[in-house]
Parts: structure tokens; C-alpha cells; sequence
């Protein structure tokens, strides 16, 4: 059941790799004449491509850890998780792809959600 927990949150990670690069890349990409000029619909049908994978792994990632499926998360515990992760990996991206500056309430905004992890995890 431990193994199951760590599989579905690293899924969990290359899912929201996925889902980031789907979400905002297109924004990095618009720095691209070429991919600029592209109508809305191709950035779109893009984006759906580049989702596909997201889905293939986020999909397994929550049968994987959700209690009735023999993993160690309830529903709510799976969101959260998920949504912490989705936050992490957008902040690495952000400073990599934007050089988003992190500020104190980006921080504040984290150990809410640090806090979020804790209340979700009590019995």
C-alpha cells in the first residue's frame, strides 16, 4: 500500500509536468514567430495533444492511490496532494520558463497549502 501512495504522487508529477506544459507553454511558445501566427484552434488542438499525456498518467495515478482501489489516499486526500503538486511543479515552471521572481506571498500561498495537506491528512 506505502509503494502504491509514492507511484500515485511520482504519476501525480509527470501528470502536472504534462498539464503545465499544456496549460502555459503555449505562452512560452507565443515568443515564437512561427508558432505565433498559428490560428487559435492548432494552439488548441496542441495543447490536447500535449494533455493526452497528461491524462495517461494522472488517470493510473488516482486509481493507484485512492483507498477503494487498494492505495493509501481518500478522495479528498488524492485532490489535495494533486493540487499541491500542480502548484510545485507550475512554480518550478514558472522560474525556469518566465523567471517569475518568488515572493512572500507566493510563500504564504505554500504554507497555506502545506497547511491544507495537514487538516486533509487528520482524522
Amino acid at each position: 500500500m506505502y509503494s502504491q501512495g509514492i507511484y500515485a504522487i511520482l504519476l501525480l508529477v509527470c501528470s502536472n509536468v504534462f498539464m503545465t506544459l499544456a496549460w502555459y507553454g503555449h505562452l512560452k511558445l507565443k515568443e515564437y514567430v512561427w508558432f505565433d501566427a498559428l490560428p487559435l484552434i492548432v494552439v488548441i488542438a496542441f495543447s490536447w495533444g500535449i494533455a493526452f499525456f497528461e491524462y495517461c498518467l494522472q488517470v493510473p495515478a488516482n486509481r493507484l492511490g485512492f483507498r477503494a482501489n487498494g492505495g493509501p489516499f481518500d478522495i479528498m486526500q488524492l485532490k489535495v496532494i494533486q493540487e499541491v503538486v500542480t502548484l510545485i511543479v507550475f512554480t518550478a515552471f514558472s522560474i525556469v520558463a518566465f523567471k517569475t521572481e518568488l515572493r512572500w506571498n507566493h510563500l504564504a500561498a505554500f504554507v497555506c497549502l502545506v497547511m491544507a495537506v495537514y487538516f486533509v491528512f487528520r482524522e
